[in-house]
């Protein structure tokens, strides 16, 4: 018996292909780290959250060698995939964080109070009692998005006597190529101040006691892939900063997040990206003296996290053939939402399998729900399991219970070691909160 090891593509080195010949048969079992996919499924059942510890840190690092050279912290932005046994082990690797309800931020206190120093509170809705909790863990920043939010913010600081820590999220007026749902650096979107419009609003700021301004925030968008808009937007920020720096102590910039995967493309280079993207940041910054705070979230977990799901029933209908699995649009969303594409794959491949074209769809009563359309896959058969890959970010922080469906459980895979960092939900939990009436 001989064995072959192969990853599921060139970036997912975590998600590999074990190959297995016995006698005239050969078949590949797909595993996370050392662990068999299968046995996850007969362990913990489907539709299953996996995720790799090991592509966590792998992608911290990555992004800590890319900003050696650069006074920064990675504030790890929680609405990406906000597992309190992710957080956990970000926070053990010395990140921070970037939070954007009162929600975010209690999962970032349970896992370690002491990170509130790093975390940053960003969104355009933040109420008094989140902005009353932010300041009672001492946070590191607020990322400020209004006139009235400053307000706001002062009139609470002053209530509670803390001082907040502001930033004014500039809106640098930058279009990034991407989804439109997922863009925000433009004057029509809802997020941040006009750029032109920060000077009197610092100055503002600095007239209310209970405020001490601290940097300048920006964010124009997720899922972005040229580092182009970027770099323009630093060159921005930099200009800012340098106005700025007459009558303000500016010592952080934060860069927001935004850095994409390439869904499409499994061979891509993900280091090399981030180079470019760190050159980008960095070079229009060069001489300010600044700390770079960065949120990432997508590059870090998406890759880390794969979706399994088993193949309920095979149907054709005039020609047209449908996998029918059991997860659906409740468990990952994004295909439904944004029109995502997410790399599906057999849990066991076997050589010289047939292939054939399919839509894979999910039991909920929407002609929406998909995971896939006319995608070419091997043949599967009824009870086969699939891997629908790079669903670690906004795949579980997107999840519902549409239809009454209980979300799926997660599991975080550590070389041998599997642990379940959250359980399936039940029925009974999604009826625990409704009152029975007559």
């Amino acid at each position: 018996m001989s064995r072959i090891e192969q990853p599921a593509a060139a970036r997912f080195p975590e998600f590999f292909y074990r190959q297995t010949k016995s006698g005239r048969s050969l078949a590949s079992i797909l595993h996370c780290e050392r662990i068999p996919l299968a046995d996850l499924a007969e362990r913990f059942g489907t539709p299953l959250y996996v995720y790799s510890a090991s592509a966590i840190r792998d992608r911290v690092g990555a992004f800590e060698l890319a900003f050696h050279a650069v006074p920064h912290t990675l504030c790890y932005s929680v609405k990406a995939n906000s597992n309190l046994g992710i957080l956990r082990l970000l926070a053990r690797l010395n990140c921070g964080f970037d939070v954007v309800s009162g929600g975010e931020l209690e999962r970032v206190l349970q896992v370690s109070r002491a990170a509130a120093r790093k975390t940053v509170f960003s969104g355009v809705g933040k109420s008094r009692p989140e902005m009353e909790a932010a300041l009672a863990a001492n946070i590191l920043l607020f990322n400020v998005e209004s006139e009235s939010e400053l307000s706001a913010l002062a009139e609470c600081a002053a209530r509670l006597k803390k001082t907040a820590r502001i930033a004014l999220r500039v809106n640098p007026d930058v279009s990034a190529e991407t989804h439109p749902y997922i863009s925000t650096g433009l004057r029509e979107h809802k997020f941040g101040v006009p750029i032109s419009e920060a000077i009197r609003l610092y100055a503002q700021a600095a007239r209310r006691s209970r405020l001490s301004i601290a940097g300048v925030s920006v964010h124009i968008g997720s899922q972005i892939l040229d580092v182009k808009p970027f770099g323009q937007t630093m060159e921005r920020v930099a200009e800012l900063v340098r106005e700025l720096r007459s009558n303000h102590a500016i010592k952080y910039v934060d860069a927001g997040g935004g850095l994409g995967i390439d869904y499409d493309d499994q061979t891509s280079d993900f280091a090399e990206r981030l180079a470019a993207y760190a050159q980008a940041l960095s070079a229009p910054l060069s001489g300010l003296d600044v700390h770079l705070l960065l949120e990432p979230g997508r590059s870090i977990v998406g890759p880390a996290g794969i979706l399994l799901t088993r193949v309920l029933y095979k149907k054709t209908n005039r020609g047209k053939t449908f996998l029918i699995a059991d997860a659906a649009m409740n468990d990952l969303l994004r295909p439904a939402l944004y029109g995502a594409y997410h790399q599906i794959i057999p849990v066991e491949a076997t050589a010289g399998n047939s292939r054939e074209t399919v839509d894979v769809v999910g039991p909920v009563c929407e002609t929406g729900d998909f995971l896939a359309r006319d995608r070419e896959l091997p043949t599967m058969q009824e009870g086969g399991l699939l891997a629908v890959l790079d669903a670690g970010a906004y795949g579980m922080s997107l999840a519902s219970n549409y239809n009454t469906r209980p979300r799926p459980a997660e599991v975080l895979i550590d070389g041998r070691t599997a642990k379940l960092v959250r359980r399936r939900e039940s029925i009974a939990d999604l009826l625990r909160l409704e009152r029975k009436t007559k």
